[in-house]
């Protein structure tokens, strides 16, 4: 019996293209290992080959979903591999959304066993945690050996059609899936038994863990809005023409502060939608769709706010992660409260 056969997909950066300035870079293939791969090669063990490595920028991926899928669904298959391995992705965006759907496509379309690997707060879990098994990785590539540790095991299992046990027991990231099973103890007991060692301080295992929702206090009314500064922010995606701080259409790794001063209504010549999630045509008519700096000027000139603060703040939340969306608003909250901004309009798509 020969090998079994993998072919492993990675994006530019872990390929040795390039960074950010190389995401653009079209679907290619290469009959080597690279990247993280060496590193499955050795955990995968002796039986395994991987015989390609398949690549595409994170940038081109985003921009193109369709397109890039079946290209490189199509380079895959050449192959006629056993086994498709993705990433692992950490905690990078774009590229954790492009492991996801290429994972997803090979699963459904080559009918193969297929896994990734990801953090648990990219965008790419809550996307594609139902449909493929994504192992739990650290936020960093840092976790590399850790991940590899956890995704060669649970790769042979499934390409050997193995019964896969929990996510505590494999080291993927729940799925939201439930399973019945068959136990000593019927339900009240277990409930019992877990409430007893709640109250008595002891550690105990939840065979239902609820979801942690963040809770944030409103602040109190503006008391004179006619005397307010006010700003606007939007993950709508606004940008100046051309996109000059090259913010990602989905997965946004940063946000930009843009100046307002001059501007009293968006033309398709001074403003654009850098957003990736929804048609951009009626923004780039007019962003004012998006940005309503009109009305606010008018509202300014009315005298029923104060003043228009001088810049506005955009990123894009296609896809964002939790945590990038917490880090960009803090960021940005520190700096109106430290222009004397009082009031904030938060707009979307």
């Amino acid at each position: 019996m020969g090998k079994i056969k993998v072919v492993h997909y990675v994006n530019q950066f872990f390929a040795g293209i390039g960074g950010e300035e190389k995401a653009d870079v079209k679907p290619e293939v290469r009959e080597e290992v690279l990247g993280p791969g060496l590193a499955l090669k050795a955990g995968l063990g002796d039986d395994v080959e991987i015989v390609a490595t398949v690549i595409c920028g994170d940038t081109y991926f985003g921009n193109n979903m369709e397109e890039a899928t079946s290209e490189l669904l199509d380079l895959i298959k050449k192959y006629e591999p056993d086994l498709f391995i993705a990433g692992p992705a950490f905690n990078a965006g774009r590229y954790g959304t492009a492991c996801g759907a290429i994972t997803e496509a090979v699963q459904n379309e080559l009918e193969i066993p297929a896994l990734t690997a990801m953090y648990e707060e990219n965008p790419g879990v809550d996307l594609y945690r139902k449909s493929v098994y994504i192992v739990a990785t650290k936020d960093s590539a840092a976790g590399m050996r850790d991940a590899v540790k956890k995704m060669a095991p649970l790769a042979l299992k499934l390409y050997r059609g193995e019964e896969i046990g929990s996510p505590e027991e494999e080291g993927y990231l729940e799925r939201g899936i439930r399973k019945n099973f068959f136990t000593d103890k019927r339900g009240s007991e277990r409930a019992v038994d877990m409430l007893l060692k709640k109250l008595a301080g002891e550690d105990y295992v939840t065979e239902f863990p609820m979801p942690d929702f963040d809770r944030v206090d409103p602040n109190p009314a503006v008391k004179d809005i006619t005397k307010a500064t006010v700003a606007i922010v939007t993950s709508g995606g606004a940008v100046p023409k051309g996109n000059p701080d090259h913010i990602e259409s989905s997965s946004a790794q940063k946000y930009g502060k843009y100046s307002l001063e001059g501007i009293y209504d968006f033309t398709p010549e001074n403003g654009e939608t850098a957003h990736g999630g929804y048609d951009p045509v009626y923004a780039n008519e007019d962003l004012d769709r998006v940005l309503p700096v009109d009305v606010m000027r008018d509202l300014e000139k009315e005298g029923k706010i104060g003043k228009l603060h001088d810049f506005w703040y955009a990123t894009v939340g296609n896809g964002t992660s939790v945590a990038n969306a917490m880090k960009f608003g803090e960021a940005i909250g520190k700096d109106l409260a430290a222009a004397g901004v009082d009031a904030v309009i938060l707009t979307s798509t």
